[in-house]
C-alpha cells in the first residue's frame, strides 16, 4: 500500500519533495502502485523508493535519481529516462515500452524480464546490468558498451533489434546468440571480431580436419575460435549444399593458413581424414612452410606403427586429453591461440 503522507508530499511538487527527502534522508518512501501517468518529474530524488507495481506511463522522469529504486512491475511505458540515475535499481518484469534511457546510468540494474521493445538505449551505462530473460524487440542500442552487461545472451528475441556501429566497436566479443536475436547475419557475426582488431596481431586463417566421432570437440573449438576473431573452415557449418567434397576441400585447404588437425583413435583409422592431411602436407611443400597444426585428443597417434600417423609424431602436438574439463580446455585453447597469431606488418605508404 502507497503511504499517503508520501504520495501526498509528492503532489506538492518535486521542489517539495526533494528538500522534504533532504530533511529525512533515512526515509525510504513507500510509493507501491501509484499512478502518476505523464507527470513531470524532472530532478526528483525517488533513491530507495519502492514503486512496485507503479504507473508511471509518459512520466518525465529526466535526470531523476532512482539509485536503487524498485520498479518491479512497473509501467514506464514511454517514460523520459535521460540522464536518470538508475544504478542498482530493480527493473524485474519492468515495461520500459518506447522508454528514453539516452545517456541514463543502469549500471548494476536488475533487468529480469523487463520489456524493452522500442526502448532507446543509447549512451547508457550497463556495466553489470543483468539482462536476463529481457524481451527485445526494435530496442536501440547506440553508442553503447555491452562489454559487462549480463547475460546477454539469455535474453528473448521477439524480433531484431538495432545495434550501431559504435556499439560493436566499444563492445568486443558479444555472445553469437545475442548477436543473432539482433537480427545480425551469420556471416557478418564470424567477421565481426576481425572488423574491430585494432592490435598489432591478428590471427592466422584455418581449416579443421576431423573425424565425424569428434564433431563435439571440433564444434567448440570452431565456435571458440570463431570469438576470438578466427576465420575458421568447418565441413558442417560451411560446406556449400552441393559442392563436391574433394573440390571444396582442396580449395579450403590451398586458401587457409593453417589446417588444424584433430587426432583420436578414430582419426587414426579415417583415409578421408588421411586424404586431408596428405593435400595439407602437398600445400606446406609448395609453400615451404608449416601449414599442419595437429592437436590430440587421447594416446592414439603416438600408439599405432603403420599408419600414415606415424609420420605426424616428429611435430610438436597440441594436448587437449582433458578437453571436457573446463580449465584443461581453457588452457589448452589459449596455447593453441598463441600460435595462431600472425603479427600483420604496417603498410608501406606509397
Amino acid at each position: 500500500m502507497v503511504k499517503p503522507k508520501h504520495f501526498e508530499i509528492l503532489k506538492l511538487g518535486v521542489e517539495f519533495w526533494n528538500k522534504w527527502r533532504e530533511d529525512n534522508p533515512g526515509i525510504q518512501p513507500e510509493l507501491r502502485g501509484v499512478n502518476l501517468e505523464d507527470a513531470n518529474l524532472g530532478g526528483v530524488n525517488l533513491r530507495y523508493a519502492n514503486l512496485w507495481g507503479a504507473y508511471l506511463g509518459n512520466v518525465n522522469l529526466e535526470r531523476a535519481n532512482l539509485f536503487n529504486a524498485n520498479l518491479q512491475d512497473a509501467n514506464l511505458r514511454g517514460a523520459n529516462l535521460m540522464y536518470a540515475n538508475l544504478e542498482g535499481a530493480s527493473l524485474v518484469k519492468t515495461n520500459l515500452v518506447e522508454a528514453n534511457l539516452w545517456s541514463a546510468n543502469l549500471r548494476g540494474a536488475n533487468l529480469f524480464g523487463a520489456y524493452l521493445p522500442g526502448a532507446r538505449l543509447a549512451r547508457v551505462e550497463l556495466k553489470d546490468s543483468d539482462f536476463r530473460q529481457a524481451l527485445l524487440n526494435e530496442t536501440i542500442f547506440a553508442d553503447v558498451d555491452l562489454s559487462n552487461a549480463i547475460n546477454l545472451d539469455l535474453c528473448f528475441h521477439v524480433g531484431p533489434s538495432v545495434i550501431d556501429f559504435r556499439t560493436l566497436q566499444k563492445s568486443g566479443p558479444l555472445p553469437r546468440k545475442f548477436l543473432r536475436g539482433v537480427g545480425l547475419p551469420e556471416v557478418y557475426i564470424d567477421y565481426l571480431p576481425s572488423l574491430f582488431d585494432t592490435s598489432p596481431f591478428q590471427f592466422h586463417t584455418c581449416f579443421i580436419s576431423y573425424y565425424h566421432e569428434d564433431q563435439e570437440f571440433a564444434e567448440r573449438l570452431h565456435a571458440d575460435l570463431l570469438d576470438k576473431g578466427v576465420r575458421v573452415w568447418l565441413y558442417t557449418h560451411d560446406m556449400p549444399i552441393g559442392g563436391r567434397m574433394r573440390k571444396v576441400i582442396d580449395v579450403e585447404i590451398r586458401d587457409r593458413d593453417k589446417v588444424i588437425l584433430v587426432l583420436s583413435e578414430k582419426t587414426v583409422q579415417s583415409n578421408w581424414v588421411e586424404y586431408e592431411v596428405d593435400k595439407t602436407l602437398d600445400e606446406e611443400v609448395r609453400r615451404k612452410a608449416d601449414i599442419l597444426m595437429p592437436v590430440r585428443l587421447d594416446d592414439s597417434v603416438f600408439e599405432c606403427e603403420d599408419n600414415w600417423a606415424t609420420r605426424l609424431t616428429s611435430r610438436s602436438i597440441g594436448d587437449f586429453t582433458k578437453w571436457k574439463e573446463h580449465d584443461e580446455y581453457l588452457k589448452s585453447f589459449e596455447f593453441l591461440m598463441k600460435w595462431l597469431k600472425s603479427e600483420q606488418k604496417p603498410e608501406k605508404e606509397e
